[in-house]
């Protein structure tokens, strides 16, 4: 759910904007991403409508885009990926995909699983969900921060595990007075 709701990041390019994709990775005029940086998984992919293409050996005007680790498809055509080592497009937008939750965040957690134990790493995954909630709406809502930017997740967990490490267990019993009467 979270890949289908988080999973794509629109770019949106000045009018007409040449795009290199080489056999590493995609050239942008300010910068370069390398494939590794965009493919977490083979179902991964660029989509965007190019107006205009260029192929080693062919052009595409006006031509719906998808390239992905398993191939480029042009229009209703198909591509194997290593057939084409060079293109050039031309556009005004791509969809990018993107991973809603880094693996350094879970690595993060299970670090605090192994230092501070199991209670803690729960307790990190629920409360740094409420903290990331709460500032990053407030960020929002007080325009200090674009909707559609990510927001880092690993301060938020460390918010959560510094809470657990110098007050959690006595969090939890007003937790459970509170909300469960014991």
């Amino acid at each position: 759910l979270g890949k289908l709701a988080f999973g794509r990041m629109k770019l949106p390019l000045a009018g007409d904007t040449k795009v290199f994709f080489g056999e590493t990775g995609m050239v942008l005029p300010e910068r370069e991403i390398p494939y590794e940086d965009i493919f977490y998984r083979k179902s991964d992919a660029i989509r965007f409508h190019a107006t205009r293409l260029e192929l080693a050996d062919r052009c595409f005007v006006n031509a719906d885009v998808a390239l992905s680790p398993l191939g480029l498809k042009i229009g209703e055509q198909q591509f194997a990926p290593d057939d084409n080592l060079y293109m050039e497009v031309v556009t005004d937008e791509m969809v990018l995909p993107r991973e809603a939750m880094g693996f350094g965040d879970v690595k993060f957690m299970a670090a605090i699983g192994a230092f501070l134990g199991w209670q803690a790493t729960l307790f990190s995954l629920v409360v740094s969900s409420f903290i990331g909630a709460l500032v990053g709406g407030l960020l929002i809502l007080l325009k200090r921060h674009e909707r559609s930017n990510p927001i880092p997740y690993g301060p938020y967990i460390a918010a959560a595990a510094a809470l657990w490490l110098f007050a959690g267990p006595e969090l939890m019993v007003i937790f459970q007075r509170l909300v469960l009467g014991q």
